[in-house]
C-alpha cells in the first residue's frame, strides 16, 4: 500500500528543480503521454494511439537476436565465464579498452572507412543525451549560448539547457532551401546573441538526419567549420544516425572534413555518437564523445564517472562490434530495410496528397501539412496536431515542438513499428484526407 503523506506547505527546492527549461510541457512529450495511456497493439488494442513520434530503429532486431543466439559468450556470465571477475569489479571511467577499440573501429566502418578514430579519444557516456549535456558543461558556462539550427530535436531543450544553465540561440532555417544551414543564418544568429549580450561558445549541428531526415553536404560543413574558426567557437557534430543513411556515400562526417584539412582547427571540433539509432539499442544507453581537443577529452573522461556504462554492456558490445562479418552484414541489411520503409511511407503519404521534404537519412520524414491548417499560425498547427493525436490516434510531432519557424510541418517516424502497423497508420491518414476532400 502506498504511503499517504499529509499535504503541507512545500519546502524550497533548487533552481533546477523549479526550472521549466526541461521542456516537458512540449507537445512532443505530451504526445508520448497520450500514447503511453492508450498504446496501439495489433492484437489487443487496434484503436489505440500509434507511436510515430519516437525515432527508434526496430527494423533489424532479428539480426541482433540471431547474433546473441549464436554467440552466447557475449552475454553469458555463468560460473567460470571468461573475464567475469575482472568485469564484475569496479572499472575506471576510461571504460573497457576492448570496447573503446571496437567502438572506434565501428565508427570508421559505419562511415565507409573514410575517417579514422583513435580509441584513446573515445569517451564513453550513458547515451547521446549524457554526451551532449556533458559537452555543454565543458564548453560553456551558465548564461552562455550554443547556436542550434532549426528545426531541432525537442530534447535539446532539456539536454543542453536544463541542468547546465546554458541558452540555445536558434539558427533560423526555412523551407525555401529545404531548411539547409546558410552562412547568412549563422551570422544572423551570432549577431542576435551579441545584441542580447550573450556570449556564444559553440555551434551544434545534427548530421546526418536533423529533424528533416537529411544529411549536410561537404560544402556546408566546410562553411560551418570556417564560421566556427572565424568566431573562435566550438563545433559539435551530433552524428548519432551515421549508419542509418540510405547510402554510406551520402553521409560526410566532420571527421572527413578535418582529415582533408590536415586537422587544421580540429581542437574546436567534437563528435557525439551513440548506438541508439544505428543498432537500435537505446535501452543499452551507449554514447560516446570523440574530441580532437586533449583538454576536452581529459575533462570529459573525468565527468563521465557520472554517466558510466555497465561493464556487462561494454563486454557484450565489444564482442558484437568486433565481429566484422556481423557488422558488415548488419549495416548493409539495415540500410536496405530503412530505405524500403522510407520509400513506403513517402509513397503512402503522396498518394494521400501529402508531400514531404526529400530525405536521405534517419528514421523519419518531414511532411508538409500546411495546406490543412485553418490558420497559418502555431495555434493552427497545434489544433491540427490535437486532431491527429485524439481523432486519428497518431502521435506525430508538430514542427513547433522542434522550433520550426514555419507552421504546418510535422515529423513522422517510420522505423519504430512493424510494417503492418505502418500500413494501419497510413490507412488512418488516407481516410482523414478523403474526409477533408468531401
Amino acid at each position: 500500500m502506498a504511503i499517504e503523506i499529509e499535504a503541507a506547505p512545500s519546502v524550497q527546492l533548487s533552481r533546477v528543480a523549479d526550472s521549466e527549461t526541461h521542456g516537458e510541457n512540449s507537445p512532443y512529450f505530451a504526445g508520448w503521454k497520450a500514447y503511453n495511456e492508450d498504446p496501439y497493439n495489433e492484437a489487443s488494442n487496434t484503436s489505440g494511439v500509434i507511436q510515430m513520434g519516437l525515432a527508434e530503429n526496430q527494423v533489424s532486431f532479428d539480426l541482433l537476436e540471431e547474433y546473441l543466439e549464436n554467440h552466447p559468450e557475449a552475454s553469458c556470465w555463468g560460473q567460470g565465464a571468461p573475464g567475469f571477475r575482472e568485469n564484475a569489479l569496479f572499472q575506471d571511467y576510461h571504460g573497457l579498452l576492448t570496447f573503446r577499440k571496437a567502438m572506434a573501429s565501428f565508427m570508421e566502418e559505419i562511415r565507409g572507412g573514410r575517417a579514422k578514430f583513435d580509441p584513446e579519444r573515445v569517451v564513453l557516456t550513458a547515451g547521446a543525451t549524457a554526451a551532449n549535456e556533458l559537452l555543454t558543461f565543458i564548453l560553456a558556462d551558465p548564461g552562455d549560448a550554443l547556436l542550434v539550427p532549426t528545426p531541432y530535436y525537442p530534447g535539446f531543450d532539456r539536454d543542453l539547457r536544463w541542468r547546465t544553465g546554458v541558452k540555445i540561440v536558434p539558427i533560423l532555417c526555412d523551407s525555401s532551401n529545404n531548411f539547409q544551414i546558410t552562412t547568412q543564418a549563422l551570422e544572423a544568429a551570432y549577431e542576435l546573441a551579441e545584441s542580447m549580450n550573450i556570449r556564444v561558445r559553440g555551434v551544434l549541428i545534427t548530421n546526418p538526419s536533423n529533424p528533416l531526415g537529411a544529411t549536410i553536404n561537404r560544402s556546408v560543413l566546410v562553411d560551418i567549420l570556417d564560421f566556427a574558426t572565424r568566431k573562435n567557437i566550438h563545433l559539435v557534430s551530433d552524428e548519432i544516425y551515421s549508419g542509418s543513411v540510405f547510402s554510406s556515400s551520402e553521409f560526410v562526417s566532420i571527421a572527413e572534413v578535418l582529415e582533408a584539412r590536415e586537422y587544421k582547427g580540429s581542437e574546436r571540433v567534437h563528435i557525439v555518437y551513440s548506438l541508439s539509432k544505428d543498432l537500435g539499442l537505446p535501452g543499452f544507453r551507449v554514447g560516446t564523445i570523440y574530441s580532437y581537443n586533449d583538454k576536452v577529452v581529459t575533462t570529459a573522461r573525468r565527468m563521465s564517472s557520472f554517466t558510466l556504462i555497465s561493464s556487462q554492456t561494454q563486454h557484450l558490445l565489444a564482442c558484437m562490434l568486433s565481429d566484422k562479418k556481423f557488422t558488415k552484414n548488419y549495416i548493409e541489411i539495415n540500410r536496405t530495410r530503412l530505405r524500403k520503409r522510407y520509400e513506403r511511407i513517402i509513397e503512402g503519404l503522396r498518394s494521400a496528397g501529402i508531400e514531404c521534404l526529400k530525405g536521405n537519412a534517419g528514421l523519419f520524414c518531414w511532411m508538409n501539412l500546411s495546406p490543412l491548417l485553418e490558420k497559418p499560425t502555431r495555434e493552427g498547427e497545434l489544433d491540427l496536431w490535437r486532431t491527429m493525436l485524439h481523432e486519428l490516434k497518431l502521435n506525430i510531432s508538430p514542427g513547433s515542438s522542434c522550433h520550426c519557424p514555419e507552421p504546418g510541418w510535422f515529423r513522422v517516424c517510420f522505423a519504430n513499428m512493424t510494417e503492418h502497423t505502418l500500413e494501419v497508420a497510413l490507412e488512418r491518414i488516407h481516410k482523414y484526407m478523403e474526409q477533408r476532400r468531401t
